[in-house]
């Protein structure tokens, strides 16, 4: 059994949030470089050149890339062989995210209640998701999701009969009359099968996949490459101007389902595509 501070996972969150709302990385940037490449849009073009330079900026100045930093996810693998020390685990991540963003000087997004609103002033509560897995360290994966791209997700059940071209149709449909909204280019999450809370979780698991990887099983690995393909054709573009790059990757991520059911979500994420993780 491996003891693990509270202070540790403080001091991890807070370094992820920090890091995640500045930082996109080198490997997406290459990304929507080659996009640029590609795009045979001139307004599309010279978007995405703003994009490049905003994020490069954000990245030398430790800057956060986007005035919209989010409501923090974070998906927390937590080994058998791990005892927690000092206090409580949600407790512990809360307070890594207060921290963060009081010291980052990152805007504060969080309502106290759906309906009457008002700020917690603290960017808390965080959307935690905990998971027991073999092992003796604590995997945290952080992502501070905005709000103009979760407005335009959701999730859809439809029936075994609609089959790939009823999740097609979905998909499509969802990202045209969503334009320019979620701030394209965009990274597609997909959760099909579950029930309707599975599959949600499913698509915002599946935005923090890496760009480069694909899905191990075939049939949704075509799928992947055939939506990424068809949602290049409809013309959205970068930020909704008009283009060939309305997405960068399409992600779907599945899971065995009832037999009269086929739980679709989908979660769009912007161009601001922020996720950290670290193991501890």
């Amino acid at each position: 059994m491996r003891n693990i501070d509270v202070k540790v996972i403080t001091d991890a969150v807070k370094a992820l949030a920090i890091d995640a709302n500045s930082n996109i990385g080198k490997s997406f940037i290459d990304e929507l470089r080659e996009a640029l490449k590609k795009e045979k849009s001139e307004i599309g073009k010279n978007v995405l050149e703003q994009i490049i330079e905003n994020d490069t900026i954000a990245m030398e100045n430790k800057e956060p890339m986007c005035q919209d930093t989010g409501m923090v996810v974070v998906f927390v693998e937590l080994g058998y062989d791990v005892h927690i020390t000092g206090g409580d685990l949600y407790d512990a991540i809360n307070q890594g995210i207060r921290e963060a963003y009081h010291e980052g000087l990152l805007r504060k997004s969080v309502a106290k209640h759906p309906i009457t609103r008002g700020n917690t002033n603290d960017n808390t509560p965080g959307v935690i998701h905990v998971k027991l897995v073999p092992g003796n360290h604590i995997k945290i994966t952080l992502a501070p999701k905005g709000g103009g791209s979760e407005n335009m997700s959701l999730v859809k059940m439809l029936v075994p009969s609609d089959g790939v071209e009823g999740i097609k149709k979905l998909v499509l449909h969802t990202i045209f009359y969503a334009g320019g909204k979620p701030c394209p280019p965009l990274v597609v999450g997909i959760g099909l099968g579950g029930n309707l809370e599975k599959s949600a979780l499913l698509a915002k698991e599946a935005i923090m996949r890496d760009l480069k990887d694909e899905s191990p099983d075939p049939v949704i690995a075509k799928l992947e490459k055939e939506l990424l393909d068809e949602i290049n054709q409809l013309g959205v573009g970068p930020m909704g101007f008009g283009g060939t790059t309305t997405a960068l990757a399409v992600k779907i991520n599945s899971y065995p389902c009832h037999i009269a059911s086929l739980p679709v979500a989908i979660n769009l994420q912007c161009h601001a595509s922020r996720h950290k993780d670290i193991t501890i």
